[in-house]
């Protein structure tokens, strides 16, 4: 069965789903994306998603394609039609069609708006056998990475930097020394005294969701944890170093540049956190599919 896709008010074959060549998404990456995870068919954290995509958007001043509701109604046929439980839905609006000028259109135009969806594996059950090994990569993005935008080419440069020495990620370090984020999630580390640690949000990292439901969690539970930047050598100096993102959930990174982080297995403390948030995942009350 080919999938489906949700393209300006039809649900259609992939091989048939196209855009104008004129969207100012496909000429200039003036659009947003949001990207949700599916558990047993249930959205995971799909409040936080729409809110950062209605920000996102007003941060672009384009234009809502509809309303959350009718949102909502999109996405859960979009799963159905390609029948799927446990996978990502994709979405991504742009400004709209208009001739090729830098400035916005003169006169509105309405917004462009695909939602995708594809199977993915199942929440990981066992944290020795779900991490990661990384690279340390100069941040080249631009300022306001705040913003889930689809002109993500650095991003792109970065990762496949990573996947060039054998590695799945790439952190990234601004001109200061300090660790912004990775080129697809958000970085935690136990630093050397035994701290959590995350940067905290503004305009040099994205908000991310499972970075904003763990820390919800860390706090219903007790856990103490810092938002505070920390530098390349923190990071080098680390007890442990993970990853969050939609996902990849709570990723134990194992490697760094080649060489052992801590003693080269999973710590503690991803273990703890991976078990935490794999108990949001499977039934917490702010999932409600």
């Amino acid at each position: 069965m080919s999938r489906i896709a949700y393209v300006n008010g039809e649900y259609l074959p992939h091989p048939e789903a196209v855009v104008n060549i004129e969207d100012r998404g496909y000429q200039f990456a003036d659009g947003v994306y949001e990207v949700v995870y599916l558990n047993n068919g249930r959205f995971i954290d799909e409040d936080r998603h729409l809110d950062r995509l209605d920000r996102s958007l007003r941060e672009l001043r384009i234009a809502q394609p509809m309303g959350r509701p009718a949102l909502r109604v999109v996405l859960r046929e979009v799963m159905r039609r390609n029948r799927i439980r446990e996978g990502i839905v994709y979405m991504q609006i742009t400004r709209g069609v208009a001739r090729r000028e830098h400035a916005f259109p003169a006169k509105p135009i309405p917004p462009s708006m695909v939602v995708t969806a594809r199977r993915v594996a199942p929440y990981p059950v066992d944290v020795t056998k779900w991490t990661a090994t990384a690279i340390t990569h100069p941040d080249q993005r631009w300022e306001r990475c705040d913003i889930k935008s689809t002109a993500l080419l650095p991003n792109v440069l970065a990762k496949e930097a990573a996947h060039a020495q054998g590695a799945q990620e790439a952190i990234l370090v601004d001109a200061e020394g300090m660790v912004t984020e990775g080129s697809s999630t958000n970085i935690w580390i136990v630093d050397k005294n035994g701290v959590l640690r995350t940067r905290p949000l503004g305009n040099e990292i994205l908000p991310g969701c499972t970075r904003a439901a763990l820390a919800a969690e860390l706090t219903a539970h007790g856990i103490a944890f810092e938002e505070s930047r920390f530098s390349a050598e923190d990071l080098r100096d680390a007890r442990e170093v993970f990853q969050t993102s939609a996902s990849s959930f709570v990723k134990p990174i194992v490697k760094l540049n080649g060489a052992p982080v801590g003693d080269g297995g999973v710590g503690p403390v991803a273990k703890q956190l991976f078990a935490l948030f794999a108990r949001h995942v499977q039934g917490g009350p702010r999932n409600a599919a």
